[in-house]
């Protein structure tokens, strides 16, 4: 399924003229090439507020209470368009997921919507990412939106705590952050925690790249800001080039022509 077609009414000539090569801040890729994280902010080139519309229809997640998501496989054509590859679960071994909820078992999640996948910003982010880390055709490429809401406290992570993803290229963007205390990001070079890197706080639109098979990362407990009201906070994540031996055997058994890391 192809959709780097104009659909659902959007004007290409609406959005800005962003080449690929002129995306991302030069600053990014030096950050990464010398510390192998960078943060920045891509509020000028995505519609921020039209994307949180796409938050309101989120399915439960079904294997974690508190948490609601969507995910698709994508990857690159050979004239590097986006294309949506097809449905696969999502599957992290346990050296990568400390959750029991979550760690060897096989998950199957709601695609990211044809109207979402459709919009000119949203292609030219999946593109733009791939064009940064040199992402090839035919690289499975996941993208999911995720997210926590509700009343008291709540672990984003799930009891992840500080772990990995399984994959060489990660990004996580900040899509809202709603009378949210907490939900700071942690980056560490030893999965004990003892190498702190950074803390950060990431505001909607701002974007944190990390090699994710050099360092290791939290986030801390969300809880509400106003006890009035209740809290919201949704990310989109993205990665590729998994180094997760479950996930690329999975990948390999749904998409035989895939290019996966294993094979590079």
């Amino acid at each position: 399924m192809k959709l780097d077609t104009l659909k659902h009414g959007y004007d290409l000539t609406s959005m800005p003229a962003n080449p690929l090569s002129d995306y991302w801040n030069p600053d990014v890729t030096r950050a990464l090439e010398m510390r192998d994280w960078s943060l920045t902010d891509i509020r000028q080139r995505i519609d921020l507020e039209a994307w949180q519309t796409f938050l309101t229809d989120l399915p439960r997640d079904p294997y974690v209470n508190r948490r609601w998501k969507r995910m698709s496989w994508l990857c690159l054509d050979d004239l590097g368009s986006m294309e949506v590859m097809g449905e696969c679960p999502m599957a992290q071994g346990g050296a990568f997921n400390d959750a029991e909820s979550m760690a060897d078992r096989l998950r199957y999640y709601e695609p990211l919507t044809d109207e979402f996948l459709s919009r000119p910003d949203v292609r030219a982010f999946v593109r733009a990412w791939a064009h940064l880390w040199g992402i090839g055709p035919r690289e499975p490429i996941l993208m999911q939106i995720t997210g926590v809401r509700g009343e008291g406290q709540v672990d984003p992570l799930q009891g992840q705590g500080i772990h990995a993803d399984g994959c060489k290229a990660l990004s996580i963007l900040v899509m809202n952050r709603e009378n949210v205390t907490g939900a700071e990001n942690h980056l560490y070079a030893d999965k004990a925690g003892t190498r702190p890197m950074t803390h950060i706080t990431m505001a909607p639109g701002d974007i944190l790249h990390l090699r994710d098979d050099r360092l290791f990362h939290s986030v801390d407990g969300i809880s509400q800001l106003d006890p009035s009201a209740p809290f919201e906070r949704f990310i989109i994540i993205i990665n590729s080039r998994f180094i997760d031996a479950f996930q690329n055997r999975i990948l390999r058994r749904h998409f035989p022509d895939a290019v996966l890391n294993e094979t590079r």
